[in-house]
């Protein structure tokens, strides 16, 4: 079975679990903005990490599914806000949100998103002491997400950004969920504390690796299959570590901060990008998180669920979306 067989099977408890746990009622336009991204799929990567790390360290995962959920509805509400702070009018290929219910619905949507995941993973079907601790992990992340959003924004009002603050930042927005969706899944599974926190950290670096890999797909993926513009970064101006390598070493494509860049602008900065060696280095970077990430799944037993992680580990550098 492929990995994207085992994410698909993990996905397919979830989903059913999204329609009972975030039903369409009054007042229907709430729910139906905030299950809009929601069902709009997505690829299901922080349920399966919980629910892969859950069936590795000894639990059940049909118990973990609610909290699957919780961290899944978390991750859209941060999507959500995060296209009405970039004014990005498309996810998943659909019209983002606030383009249909406006600003004000797609932050209250958010905001409900937010809630129902809380509420959701204080339900799951797990003593107090796990439910206590698996909330909190959730919670605290939340506001490191913010954090990195917060940095992400402050950072576009800045001539320069360093390595060192943009990997700060994309840890907060981005890295920390996956590590608390594998951290969660541990606690859930009565995992030790030693065991949770080398899932936790597991998580936390391949989420690096994911991200890194993300700013390099979001320049050489075309539009029809990352479901948004292409190069939409560079042409918004936003300082990834791919320019800021790039900056550094006095390569500036056209396109960078150009709003209204052609397709063959973007291709410039493609070949710009790769002869100054900035995309190799973005590329090199990502692999060495997600190989250290993978070397803290030692502390586990070999099984099955083992190797999906690993296996999902890999995907987050080999996929093309």
């Amino acid at each position: 079975m492929t990995v994207i067989d085992e994410i698909k099977n993990r996905s397919v408890p979830v989903d059913n679990a999204i329609d009972t746990l975030l039903p369409v009622k009054n007042p229907p336009g709430l729910y139906e903005a905030s299950r809009h991204i929601v069902k709009a799929g997505g690829k299901r990567l922080r349920p399966a990490v919980l629910l892969a790390a859950n069936e590795a360290v000894g639990g059940n995962p049909d118990k973990a599914v609610s909290a699957a959920v919780a961290v899944e509805l978390m991750h859209t509400f941060t999507l959500v806000h995060d296209d009405i702070m970039d004014n990005d009018p498309v996810r998943r290929g659909l019209p983002a949100v606030h383009t249909i219910w406006g600003e004000a619905g797609g932050i209250l949507a958010g905001d409900t998103l937010y809630s129902k995941a809380v509420e959701i993973i204080t339900e799951s079907d797990a003593e107090p002491k796990q439910l206590l601790k698996a909330a909190n992990i959730l919670v605290k992340t939340c506001v490191e997400v913010c954090e990195g959003q917060w940095l992400d924004i402050d950072f576009e009002n800045r001539d320069s950004v360093f390595k060192e603050e943009y990997l700060e930042m994309i840890e907060k927005k981005t890295a920390v969920l996956f590590g608390a969706a594998a951290q969660i899944g541990a606690v859930l599974g009565c995992a030790d504390e030693k065991t949770g926190q080398a899932l936790y950290d597991f998580g936390r670096l391949t989420g690096l690796g994911f991200q890194i890999y993300d700013d390099v797909l979001d320049l050489t993926t075309p539009s029809e299959i990352l479901g948004k513009r292409q190069g939409s970064d560079i042409v918004e101006g936003k300082r990834t570590l791919l320019m800021i390598h790039a900056l550094e070493h006095g390569a500036k494509p056209k396109a960078f901060g150009k709003g209204d860049a052609t397709p063959e602008e973007i291709q410039e900065a493609i070949d710009v990008l790769t002869k100054s060696g900035s995309l190799d280095y973005v590329k090199n970077l990502a692999v060495s998180y997600v190989e250290e990430g993978k070397s803290k799944l030692d502390i586990l037993p070999d099984s099955n669920a083992k190797k999906v992680l690993l296996d999902i580990a890999d995907y987050m550098l080999y996929r093309n979306f």
